[in-house]
């Protein structure tokens, strides 16, 4: 068997909005549908992995997010500290999962060949797919891969026994996901494959899209790779919150993925 980890989601910023804005084809109700901005920790073995790293005060000033608690700070509720982190691990390079350069000083980084050539090419002389990247997020990549601290795979990975790497495209062009042993089973965090649970139990699209036919594929993937529909996580749903137990009492945003929900 392979090994069991706790996984906890971190939640550290929100930004209110209505449903058309989270479906590719918007909603006829358009009621509150409001995002939460996640990063999550995987801990087993003596090891900790961190999967993707937010943003900061600055880029949530200038992009009109709501910073609840910085990312280190959540990291260090829960017994990490950021700068004894070893892995991290990018879903994609978009500015609300690959900013904090800094945080993690002895990180080697995990991305996706497909997703640095994505973030840096041609793609990116179109204004509508760079503007949820950051250019200093980019350029941080790029300086961490001159300093040997990128590690790149090229589809399926194994990081250790019951922790891999999937990807599979469509939000971004090297979107990864990561599946997870735990002990409940194999929880796949989506990250932005689905932004909702109503993204994918709807086959509905989130409208920052680089391929919707592989978005709309994207979903059958992760419903294989996780145990049962209640073990996959999405990137942005405050559902998350709701639906899992705290990691402490008093922690009412950052939760524990590796137990049973407690509430579908």
């Amino acid at each position: 068997m392979p090994a069991s980890y706790e996984i906890h989601a971190i939640r550290y910023a929100h930004l209110d909005r209505t449903a058309r804005h989270n479906f590719i084809d918007g909603d006829p109700h358009d009621g509150p549908m409001p995002l939460d901005y996640y990063v999550w920790a995987i801990t087993g073995g003596g090891r900790s992995w961190v999967v993707d790293t937010g943003f900061d005060a600055a880029v949530a000033a200038r992009r009109r997010r709501q910073l609840l608690r910085p990312v280190d700070e959540g990291l260090k509720a829960i017994g990490i500290d950021p700068a004894a982190v070893q892995d991290v691990i990018i879903s994609h390079m978009h500015y609300d999962h690959a900013g904090n350069h800094e945080l993690f000083p002895a990180a080697r980084y995990h991305l996706q060949d497909e997703e640095m050539s994505f973030c840096t090419g041609r793609a990116m002389c179109h204004s509508l797919l760079r503007a949820p990247f950051d250019a200093a997020d980019v350029q941080a990549m790029v300086g961490k891969l001159f300093r040997d601290r990128v590690v790149f795979h090229d589809g399926d990975a194994e990081l250790a026994p019951g922790l891999t790497l999937h990807r599979v495209g469509g939000h971004t062009r090297g979107l990864q996901v990561v599946r997870v042993h735990t002990r409940r089973g194999w929880v796949v965090l989506a990250s932005d494959a689905a932004h909702f649970y109503a993204n994918w139990q709807q086959g509905r699209p989130f409208p920052i899209v680089e391929n919707v036919a592989a978005y709309l594929d994207a979903f059958r993937r992760i419903e294989a790779l996780a145990s049962s529909p209640r073990h996959i996580i999405p990137g942005h749903d405050p559902l998350v919150l709701q639906r899992y137990p705290r990691a402490r009492p008093d922690l009412a945003d950052i939760v524990r993925l590796d137990l049973d929900p407690i509430s579908d």
